[in-house]
């Protein structure tokens, strides 16, 4: 896969590397602003064939999610929002790779709540090199919006003068650093 580059993935299996890499999200606050979120705990892998094919899945455990609010982190924790005791997993897996020069779409499935949707993520390669003695390392960067309702997050939390606490509109963002593994 060369994602429109001079640097080609090899064949094999290329790991996300969780210390250099971050699964990120922004929310509409108030109408006004924007509250950022994170998760720290995930893994995924992307699979590159000998023929350049790829396929790509990754696993977050909700319950990681950090919005440096201990009380709201608690609160997306909940049947409000996440659903984390019951839903402890969201999952991505592709179901194409459409590469264009200097970027490519990755669409899939993601799955949050026990509700899978479709999503297109865009991303871009943000090349590759031989690492620092543990094999070679590649990095990405995506982005996609998804409308939280379409995932059965539809908490109303309406403003008196209009408009509503939090948006529904999120967007993903993913900084993503993979390592060949032997």
């Amino acid at each position: 896969m060369t994602a429109g580059t001079s640097h080609a993935l090899a064949a094999g299996t290329w790991v996300i590397d969780p210390a250099h890499s971050q699964l990120g999200f922004t929310v509409r606050h108030l109408m006004v602003s924007k509250v950022r979120g994170r998760f720290s705990d995930f893994s995924g892998k992307l699979v590159v064939g000998e023929d350049g094919a790829a396929r790509a899945e990754a696993q977050i455990q909700v319950s990681s999610v950090t919005t440096d609010n201990e009380q709201r982190d608690a609160h997306l924790r909940t049947a409000d929002f996440f659903k984390a005791e019951e839903f402890p997993l969201a999952t991505f897996a592709t179901s194409e790779f459409r590469i264009e020069p200097g970027e490519f779409d990755v669409a899939g499935e993601f799955t949050i709540r026990g509700v899978t949707k479709p999503i297109t993520l865009a991303v871009e390669f943000l090349g590759s090199n031989p690492g620092m003695g543990a094999g070679p390392v590649a990095g990405f960067e995506a982005k996609t919006v998804i409308n939280r309702r379409d995932f059965d997050i539809t908490i109303d939390m309406p403003l008196p003068e209009g408009g509503a606490v939090i948006g529904d509109k999120i967007t993903l963002t993913l900084e993503i650093e993979v390592g060949l593994q032997g």
